[in-house]
């Protein structure tokens, strides 16, 4: 398993150019207007919910990635720290933020704790990516991340074909498939698809209390507090 958790990092590493081009539908994960409009519909549903949480203090983001997210943590917190194990992802996501009350910090996030608790601990497609061996000692360690009732917000991805590259396969059973990048090379990943039910019951058992939806197609989120 430890060498298939680095080649994850190798490929996130690899795909940081090109990732926002699945964020935003364009070249192999352009499905057409149809798709594309009911994508940034649910998008922007997962904005507003996440804009309606108080103010935070201090938010951290495990896995910020390009900083699609980052920008919008900044508009409740005061500060973010954003953690990935990539650094041309953080690259990225400086360059396009240029923010002051963000730090970067470069760890792998399997590896890595905080000196002291957070507000509000967030991530987006990050918990699909950790193996179910390994989900409740992460559900757990995110847990020990929080103050007491702080909050808790993830987004992840539902299992529908069209989310990903036209030429990608997502398999019936597994926690394991291959992803492509533009240039042709392969890697392989960790990927688990969460039920509402399996996953509030995950969370409650590593001390957060929280409600998990889904939006109409594409993705699944979590939004509680630690108990």
């Amino acid at each position: 398993m430890t060498d298939l958790l680095q080649e994850q990092i190798a490929y996130y590493r690899s795909r940081a150019q090109e990732y926002n081009q699945w964020w935003y539908r364009e070249g192999r994960y352009d499905r057409g207007e149809e798709h594309n409009r009911r994508w940034f519909e649910e998008v922007e549903r997962l904005r507003t919910v996440l804009n309606r949480l108080p103010q935070q203090k201090r938010i951290l983001e495990l896995a910020a990635g390009t900083g699609i997210w980052t920008r919008e943590l900044v508009k409740i917190g005061q500060h973010v720290t954003a953690v990935d194990a990539s650094p041309e992802m953080l690259a990225i996501n400086r360059a396009e933020l240029n923010n002051s009350s963000i730090t970067y910090l470069q760890a792998d996030v399997f590896e890595w704790t905080p000196a002291e608790p957070y507000d509000m601990v967030f991530f987006s497609f990050w918990l699909s990516h950790v193996p179910p061996d390994r989900l409740s000692r992460f559900l757990q360690s995110v847990a020990t991340m929080l103050n007491p009732g702080g909050h808790l917000f993830l987004i992840d991805s539902q299992r529908v074909d069209e989310s990903t590259a036209k030429d990608h396969v997502i398999p019936e059973e597994g926690s394991t498939l291959e992803r492509r990048l533009n240039d042709g090379r392969v890697f392989r990943i960790v990927k688990v698809f969460y039920k509402p039910d399996e996953l509030q019951a995950a969370l409650l058992e590593a001390g957060i209390q929280a409600d998990v939806s889904l939006t109409e197609t594409f993705f699944i989120y979590a939004q509680g507090q630690k108990l």
